[in-house]
């Protein structure tokens, strides 16, 4: 273990950036820890507690997710994809908006979805789970407001500046939707293990992760026909994040959380999105027992 702890340090100085990771097998429940039980705001990754609570009040009865609803665009949270990215009003059952949520990470669709599943059952979910140090804070929206807000009028340029990204409360803990990499992947394992929700409503939830759009994280790491990566992507500026689980053509599973700061304000960092998928290979390799990793 001493020797992958020695490759992911490596792998992340050799990014440019301050890495946290955890990943477990799921069904033995042996981990790999690099400062897995750090704080991190999660961002978008957060869309995955808001999920798992919307299937569970699904299960109770109280959500029909073929439930359409009306989707004007004033008041829309901003983003680039998805119904943030739409002009025109649409109408989406509550199942398809979890899917744009899930698989190109869409702002407005997921807000549209707390707002009917509410964010306090989104903590109870968590709370359910066990997961003592996942909290939900606010809406992805509001997250977004701050960052603008937070950036001041110098806007989206602003961002570029180390003492505007210092001063940003949607990248602190302590100010935003929050969990650790540990946590992150004993709530994938509950998923995998059909615990979070009833059988039926996990598989929902599975096939809505294996669905997601960006290859270029965690996805990366296994350039395999015959393996199947299923995640959720994070992203704001300086902070990278994907939570996810591979799974082998024999049966293997394992859950991975990993997440990067960049001390580069530039928004386009390849190198630290790539370092995600490197990470998660040398974790998955160490608890395949492959001795030493490979990163190609």
């Amino acid at each position: 273990m001493t020797d992958t702890l020695t490759q992911l340090r490596a792998a992340f100085t050799d990014a440019g950036v301050n890495g946290w990771m955890h990943a477990r097998d799921i069904d033995s429940g042996t981990e790999v820890d690099y400062q897995g039980s750090q704080l991190v705001s999660t961002a978008s990754v957060h869309k995955l507690p808001l999920l798992i609570a919307l299937h569970e009040r699904a299960a109770a009865g109280d959500i029909d997710l073929t439930e359409q609803v009306d989707c004007p665009p004033d008041g829309r949270a901003s983003g680039p994809t998805g119904l943030a990215a739409m002009a025109d009003t649409a109408r989406l059952s509550l199942r398809d908006l979890a899917y744009l949520m899930m698989a190109v990470s869409d702002n407005a669709s997921a807000d549209v979805i707390l707002r009917r599943v509410g964010l306090e059952a989104v903590n109870r979910t968590t709370a359910r789970l066990g997961l003592t140090r996942t909290h939900a804070l606010h809406s992805f929206g509001a997250m977004m407001a701050s960052v603008k807000e937070d950036a001041g009028p110098g806007g989206a340029q602003a961002l570029a500046d180390p003492q505007v990204i210092a001063r940003l409360r949607a990248l602190d803990p302590a100010q935003s939707n929050r969990s650790t990499p540990r946590e992150l992947t004993q709530l994938l394992a509950t998923i995998w293990r059909d615990t979070a929700c009833t059988p039926d409503h996990c598989a929902s939830m599975r096939r809505l992760m294996g669905l997601q759009v960006w290859p270029h994280r965690l996805a990366s790491g296994f350039p395999f026909d015959d393996v199947h990566v299923a995640g959720k992507t994070g992203s704001l500026p300086t902070l990278r994040g994907e939570v996810g689980v591979v799974q082998y053509p024999d049966g293997g599973r394992y859950a991975i959380a990993v997440f990067t700061r960049t001390a580069s304000t530039a928004a386009i960092v390849p190198a630290a999105d790539a370092v995600i998928g490197i990470a998660a290979r040398i974790a998955v390799d160490t608890l395949r027992g492959k001795g030493t990793a490979h990163t190609s």
